[in-house]
Protein backbone atom coordinates (compact mmCIF):
# COMPACT_ATOMS: atom_id res chain seq x y z
CA UNK A 1 0.00 0.00 0.00
CA UNK A 2 1.13 3.55 -0.72
CA UNK A 3 0.08 6.74 1.03
CA UNK A 4 0.72 9.92 -0.92
CA UNK A 5 0.81 12.70 1.66
CA UNK A 6 2.69 15.43 3.48
CA UNK A 7 3.65 15.55 7.12
CA UNK A 8 1.58 18.64 7.93
CA UNK A 9 -1.48 17.71 5.87
CA UNK A 10 -4.21 17.06 8.42
CA UNK A 11 -6.08 14.86 5.94
CA UNK A 12 -2.99 12.68 5.51
CA UNK A 13 -2.57 12.69 9.29
CA UNK A 14 -6.05 11.16 9.68
CA UNK A 15 -5.15 8.29 7.37
CA UNK A 16 -1.84 7.69 9.15
CA UNK A 17 -3.74 7.30 12.43
CA UNK A 18 -6.16 4.83 10.86
CA UNK A 19 -3.31 2.75 9.46
CA UNK A 20 -1.67 2.67 12.89
CA UNK A 21 -4.85 1.64 14.69
CA UNK A 22 -5.36 -1.16 12.18
CA UNK A 23 -1.77 -2.35 12.46
CA UNK A 24 -1.21 -1.68 8.76
CA UNK A 25 1.81 -0.25 7.00
CA UNK A 26 1.97 1.88 3.87
CA UNK A 27 4.91 3.31 1.99
CA UNK A 28 4.82 7.09 2.28
CA UNK A 29 5.37 9.14 -0.87
CA UNK A 30 5.84 12.79 -0.02
CA UNK A 31 4.46 15.77 -1.96
CA UNK A 32 5.55 19.10 -0.49
CA UNK A 33 2.44 21.28 -0.39
CA UNK A 34 4.20 24.62 -0.12
CA UNK A 35 6.34 23.79 -3.15
CA UNK A 36 3.25 22.87 -5.15
CA UNK A 37 4.35 19.29 -5.73
CA UNK A 38 0.73 18.13 -5.44
CA UNK A 39 0.06 19.88 -8.76
CA UNK A 40 2.74 17.98 -10.68
CA UNK A 41 1.32 16.13 -13.72
CA UNK A 42 2.36 12.76 -12.32
CA UNK A 43 0.38 13.34 -9.15
CA UNK A 44 -2.62 14.84 -10.93
CA UNK A 45 -2.82 11.59 -12.88
CA UNK A 46 -3.52 9.91 -9.52
CA UNK A 47 -5.69 12.60 -7.98
CA UNK A 48 -7.11 15.13 -10.43
CA UNK A 49 -8.05 17.44 -7.54
CA UNK A 50 -4.39 17.92 -6.71
CA UNK A 51 -5.13 17.37 -3.04
CA UNK A 52 -3.58 15.11 -0.43
CA UNK A 53 -3.83 12.32 0.41
CA UNK A 54 -4.15 9.71 -2.27
CA UNK A 55 -3.97 6.04 -1.35
CA UNK A 56 -3.00 3.07 -3.48
CA UNK A 57 -4.37 -0.26 -2.28
CA UNK A 58 -2.58 -3.60 -2.41
CA UNK A 59 -4.31 -4.38 -5.70
CA UNK A 60 -3.46 -1.04 -7.26
CA UNK A 61 -6.74 0.80 -6.83
CA UNK A 62 -6.30 4.54 -6.27
CA UNK A 63 -8.48 6.12 -3.60
CA UNK A 64 -8.86 9.81 -2.77
CA UNK A 65 -10.50 11.79 0.05
CA UNK A 66 -9.35 10.91 3.56
CA UNK A 67 -12.73 9.85 4.95
CA UNK A 68 -13.34 7.52 2.00
CA UNK A 69 -9.86 6.04 2.45
CA UNK A 70 -10.42 5.50 6.18
CA UNK A 71 -13.79 3.85 5.63
CA UNK A 72 -12.16 1.57 3.04
CA UNK A 73 -9.55 0.58 5.63
CA UNK A 74 -12.31 0.04 8.19
CA UNK A 75 -14.20 -2.29 5.86
CA UNK A 76 -11.18 -4.26 4.68
CA UNK A 77 -9.51 -4.48 8.11
CA UNK A 78 -12.50 -4.43 10.47
CA UNK A 79 -10.68 -4.60 13.81
CA UNK A 80 -10.69 -2.33 15.64
CA UNK A 81 -13.80 -0.76 14.17
CA UNK A 82 -13.76 3.00 13.71
CA UNK A 83 -17.54 3.27 13.43
CA UNK A 84 -20.18 2.12 15.94
CA UNK A 85 -22.58 -0.66 14.99
CA UNK A 86 -25.63 1.36 16.05
CA UNK A 87 -26.95 3.32 13.04
CA UNK A 88 -27.71 6.49 15.03
CA UNK A 89 -24.31 6.55 16.71
CA UNK A 90 -22.64 5.79 13.40
CA UNK A 91 -24.39 8.79 11.83
CA UNK A 92 -23.33 10.99 14.75
CA UNK A 93 -19.69 9.91 14.41
CA UNK A 94 -19.76 10.61 10.69
CA UNK A 95 -21.38 13.99 11.29
CA UNK A 96 -18.63 15.12 13.66
CA UNK A 97 -15.98 13.86 11.24
CA UNK A 98 -17.64 15.80 8.44
CA UNK A 99 -17.74 19.01 10.49
CA UNK A 100 -13.95 18.83 10.34
CA UNK A 101 -13.42 17.35 6.89
CA UNK A 102 -16.19 19.22 5.04
CA UNK A 103 -16.72 22.48 6.93
CA UNK A 104 -13.60 23.48 8.89
CA UNK A 105 -10.63 22.11 7.02
CA UNK A 106 -11.53 23.04 3.41
CA UNK A 107 -12.24 26.68 4.29
CA UNK A 108 -8.88 27.22 6.01
CA UNK A 109 -6.64 25.07 3.86
CA UNK A 110 -3.68 26.29 1.84
CA UNK A 111 -5.57 26.72 -1.45
CA UNK A 112 -8.35 28.88 0.03
CA UNK A 113 -5.98 31.01 2.10
CA UNK A 114 -3.82 31.66 -0.96
CA UNK A 115 -6.87 32.80 -2.90
CA UNK A 116 -7.66 35.27 -0.13
CA UNK A 117 -4.11 36.62 -0.43
CA UNK A 118 -4.47 36.80 -4.20
CA UNK A 119 -7.58 38.95 -3.68
CA UNK A 120 -5.40 41.45 -1.87
CA UNK A 121 -6.28 40.66 1.73
CA UNK A 122 -3.50 41.23 4.24
CA UNK A 123 -1.89 38.36 6.07
CA UNK A 124 -3.47 39.40 9.38
CA UNK A 125 -6.94 39.16 7.80
CA UNK A 126 -6.13 35.80 6.21
CA UNK A 127 -4.90 34.35 9.49
CA UNK A 128 -7.92 35.74 11.34
CA UNK A 129 -10.23 34.13 8.75
CA UNK A 130 -8.64 30.74 9.35
CA UNK A 131 -8.76 31.09 13.13
CA UNK A 132 -12.43 32.11 13.09
CA UNK A 133 -13.41 29.17 10.89
CA UNK A 134 -11.59 26.78 13.22
CA UNK A 135 -13.08 28.27 16.40
CA UNK A 136 -16.64 28.18 15.08
CA UNK A 137 -16.28 24.57 13.97
CA UNK A 138 -14.73 23.37 17.21
CA UNK A 139 -17.44 25.19 19.16
CA UNK A 140 -19.99 23.15 17.24
CA UNK A 141 -18.15 19.87 17.80
CA UNK A 142 -17.85 20.60 21.52
CA UNK A 143 -21.63 20.99 21.68
CA UNK A 144 -22.26 17.88 19.57
CA UNK A 145 -20.25 15.84 22.08
CA UNK A 146 -22.08 17.18 25.13
CA UNK A 147 -24.07 13.99 25.67
CA UNK A 148 -21.34 11.54 24.67
CA UNK A 149 -19.29 9.61 27.24
CA UNK A 150 -15.52 9.77 27.21
CA UNK A 151 -12.72 9.34 27.31
CA UNK A 152 -12.80 9.46 23.51
CA UNK A 153 -15.26 11.41 21.39
CA UNK A 154 -17.83 8.61 21.45
CA UNK A 155 -17.06 6.34 24.36
CA UNK A 156 -14.24 4.05 25.32
CA UNK A 157 -12.51 3.63 21.95
CA UNK A 158 -11.39 6.03 19.21
CA UNK A 159 -13.65 6.45 16.21
CA UNK A 160 -13.53 8.25 12.90
CA UNK A 161 -14.46 11.40 14.84
CA UNK A 162 -11.28 11.28 16.95
CA UNK A 163 -9.18 10.72 13.82
CA UNK A 164 -10.48 14.04 12.52
CA UNK A 165 -10.56 16.05 15.75
CA UNK A 166 -6.99 15.41 16.90
CA UNK A 167 -5.33 16.68 13.69
CA UNK A 168 -7.71 19.65 13.63
CA UNK A 169 -6.65 20.59 17.17
CA UNK A 170 -3.06 20.49 15.97
CA UNK A 171 -3.98 22.76 13.09
CA UNK A 172 -5.82 25.09 15.48
CA UNK A 173 -2.62 25.61 17.43
CA UNK A 174 -0.70 26.37 14.22
CA UNK A 175 -3.12 29.23 13.58
CA UNK A 176 -2.80 30.56 17.12
CA UNK A 177 -6.26 29.46 18.23
CA UNK A 178 -6.66 29.11 21.98
CA UNK A 179 -7.70 25.49 22.48
CA UNK A 180 -10.25 26.26 25.18
CA UNK A 181 -12.49 23.19 25.03
CA UNK A 182 -11.92 20.86 28.02
CA UNK A 183 -13.90 18.03 26.42
CA UNK A 184 -11.81 18.15 23.26
CA UNK A 185 -8.57 18.43 25.20
CA UNK A 186 -9.59 15.38 27.24
CA UNK A 187 -10.27 13.23 24.18
CA UNK A 188 -7.03 14.43 22.61
CA UNK A 189 -5.12 13.38 25.74
CA UNK A 190 -6.77 9.94 25.64
CA UNK A 191 -5.86 9.56 21.97
CA UNK A 192 -2.25 10.61 22.52
CA UNK A 193 -1.81 7.75 24.97
CA UNK A 194 -2.07 5.40 21.99
CA UNK A 195 0.97 4.60 19.82
CA UNK A 196 -1.08 4.94 16.62
CA UNK A 197 -1.75 8.61 17.38
CA UNK A 198 1.77 9.23 18.64
CA UNK A 199 3.41 7.73 15.56
CA UNK A 200 1.10 9.55 13.14
CA UNK A 201 2.00 13.01 14.47
CA UNK A 202 3.57 15.39 11.95
CA UNK A 203 6.83 15.62 13.86
CA UNK A 204 7.33 11.87 13.59
CA UNK A 205 7.13 11.78 9.78
CA UNK A 206 10.16 11.34 7.49
CA UNK A 207 9.53 14.69 5.81
CA UNK A 208 9.04 16.68 9.03
CA UNK A 209 10.71 20.08 8.79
Amino acid sequence: MILHGYFRSTASWRVRIALGLKGLEAVQVIHHLRKGEQRAPEYLALNPQGLLPAFVTDDGAVLTQSLAIIEYLDETSPAPSLLPADPVQKAKVRAVAQVVACDIHPVQNLKVLQRLRDLGLGEDVVQAWAATVIEEGLDAIDTLLDDQPGPFAFGDAPTLADLCIVPQLGNARRFGVEVRWPRLLALEAACLELPAFQNAAPGKQPDAE
